[in-house]
């Protein structure tokens, strides 16, 4: 199949962010009078988004409702947006804009798959001036399932089907987390680990392919590769 879509993750991909939300995670533990989650954001939160709070919640031993959970993700959303409001500017990555022109001019659609809400990213998006690049947006707040479950990608795909045809196949995904490359794999989509969060060798082991910046990934040798695939199938 030839290549179409190229389906981005946000926080670690797009925006560097990821220090501002295990703060708010601390400062929402602290809240809710439990321990700051310290090493344990990486394993519950990182890659995950804001659900991954449930599996944190219940390790410090809370019963977690979805009334209880949805009351702290909106907690959490409200204190990230007065947050990154008084930032004079936002941490993003060398050559993403770049990057992101190139994508438009060899007119593959982009999509972007997120563990935090829509509106948060779209606040993100729009702050960057990015958000004219991005054909569709799914948030958390849209799945029941965070990644590594696949469901945000399926999501992804449906939706972009209903203005173009397009299958899993001929999408190709960028993540930085072990959950998150999961959750592509899981529905069918290939993956670049880009090594902003793990090191490079670490995602080299884990997706199909690896770069340490985003703007090393040779577009043009990505599409030969899908449609050689393609003359295969």
């Amino acid at each position: 199949m030839a290549l179409k879509a190229i389906l981005f993750d946000f926080n670690g991909v797009i925006i560097n962010d990821e220090a501002i939300h295990q703060k708010l995670v601390d400062d929402l533990l602290l809240g809710e009078n439990l321990v700051s989650a310290n090493r344990d954001y990486n394993k519950y939160c990182l890659g995950r988004g804001d659900r991954g709070l449930k599996d944190l919640l219940i390790s410090r031993g809370r019963l977690v409702t979805e009334d209880y959970l949805d009351r702290l993700i909106l907690h959490k959303a409200q204190a990230y947006k007065q947050y990154v409001e008084k930032l004079s500017t936002l941490n993003t990555y060398p050559g993403l804009p770049e990057f992101l022109e190139e994508i438009k001019e060899r007119n593959l659609h982009l999509g972007l798959v997120t563990g935090t809400l829509s509106s948060e990213a779209v606040m993100i998006l729009d702050r960057l001036d990015l958000l004219e690049y991005f054909d569709i947006i799914v948030g958390e707040d849209e799945v029941k399932e965070p990644k590594p479950d696949p469901e945000s990608y399926l999501l992804a795909i449906a939706k972009f089907n209903q203005f173009i045809p397009l299958s899993p196949s001929e999408c190709l995904a960028i993540e930085d987390t072990p959950p998150g490359i999961q959750a592509a794999k899981k529905a069918g989509i290939q993956v670049v680990g880009v090594a902003n969060t793990y090191p490079f060798h670490f995602m080299q082991r884990l997706a199909n392919w690896a770069v340490d910046e985003l703007p090393e990934l040779e577009l043009e040798r990505i599409e030969e590769i899908f449609q050689a695939k393609e003359k295969i199938d």
